[in-house]
């Protein structure tokens, strides 16, 4: 489930879907609007006063063109300063996504992009409590936006992306030296989460070769108990990694019953039937330092770009949401094609 406003039709903007990057999306930004024609007579008139100047200019260039460089051009325009990119990137974006007054619009700053030839340009929208960011680029001549993956086609991208995950203390399984391995960014409160793991269920039993990892994600502004479940899982997997899965499985099962009020004991409940000992996970859950594992795993999320749940990333491959068909293409290509 998205962690942003659904009336924004960010899906549009956000970047997370996008496969070629000039072909999804390029737009000229408006310029100024040229002046209008000229009526008939006037036409004609300057066309007669058009005439009259070119050959008399024919006959004064044959005197000065010794006098005159070959070649030489007109100066090249100077670069548009960020301001004027920034002020038109948001005319341009609130005008082809409708978001009046009632939405707050903050782009920029502009700075160069890995690609050396466009501008790299941040832009967040705010409205009713939420928000989402994405990235643009521009031209440095400031006539025309993109947006799109820059992906750079001298490395190789998907093993880069794997490096940057931290693995480390999160809860897995799978073999340990999977050559597939497929990271999950989820919230224990996430209605779509809870389809991807029902299709996890199916998926997995059928690639025993696959490591599966979960990073804690809760998304606090929509799911009040989130935080909670995350933090109980956290004391779960401290006590034993299969308890904390079959915890994580139930609470996803009585997703229903859980509300806000009866939260802390409804999933301490559920946690000791995973396997917890009892008296083990009240001072865990009690203990700071467990909220700030589950918030340093939000923040490694956030590194990655991570805004909605479930995010994941099979060997290094984004899969936003719950989709069987992509997962299972992804297993089944990099299980034909190992990496090397």
């Amino acid at each position: 489930m998205r962690s942003r406003i659904s009336t924004i039709s960010l899906s549009s903007l956000a970047l997370t879907g996008a496969i070629f990057l000039a072909i999804v999306f390029v737009r000229p930004i408006p310029r100024a609007s040229a002046a209008a024609p000229q009526n008939n007579s006037a036409a004609k008139q300057s066309a007669q006063a058009d005439t009259k100047a070119d050959t008399n200019a024919d006959t004064k260039s044959d005197t000065k063109s010794d006098t005159k460089p070959a070649g030489k051009s007109s100066p090249a325009q100077a670069p548009p300063a960020s301001g004027s990119i920034e002020k038109r990137v948001e005319d341009f974006l609130r005008k082809w996504y409708a978001w009046g007054p009632d939405f707050q619009l903050k782009v920029g700053p502009v700075k160069p992009s890995p690609a050396g030839d466009l501008y790299e340009v941040p832009v967040v929208v705010t409205a009713q409590g939420g928000s989402d960011d994405a990235i643009v680029y521009v031209t440095k001549d400031g006539h025309f936006m993109l947006r799109g993956d820059l992906q750079d086609l001298s490395g190789d991208p998907l093993r880069e992306t794997m490096r940057k995950l931290n693995l480390q203390g999160a809860a897995s399984k799978g073999p340990a030296d999977a050559k597939i391995v497929i990271v999950e960014f989820g919230d224990l409160e996430c209605p779509s989460c809870r389809q991807l793991d029902y299709v996890l269920r199916a998926v997995l039993p059928k690639y025993p070769q696959v490591r599966l990892v979960f990073k804690d994600f809760p998304l606090e502004t929509i799911h009040p108990w989130a935080m909670s479940a995350s933090i109980t899982g956290r004391c779960v997997l401290q006590q034993s990694s299969d308890a904390f899965w079959k915890y994580h499985d139930t609470v996803y099962d009585n997703q229903d019953v859980i509300s806000p009020e009866n939260s802390y004991n409804k999933l301490l409940e559920l946690a000791v039937q995973a396997g917890a000992t009892e008296d083990k996970p009240k001072p865990c859950i009690a203990d700071p330092k467990t909220q700030d594992l589950v918030r340093q795993s939000m923040a490694e999320g956030k590194a990655m770009d991570v805004t909605s749940t479930p995010t994941s990333f099979v060997d290094g491959r984004r899969m936003v949401g719950p989709n069987q068909e992509v997962l299972e293409q992804y297993i089944q290509y990099d299980s034909a094609h190992p990496a090397q």
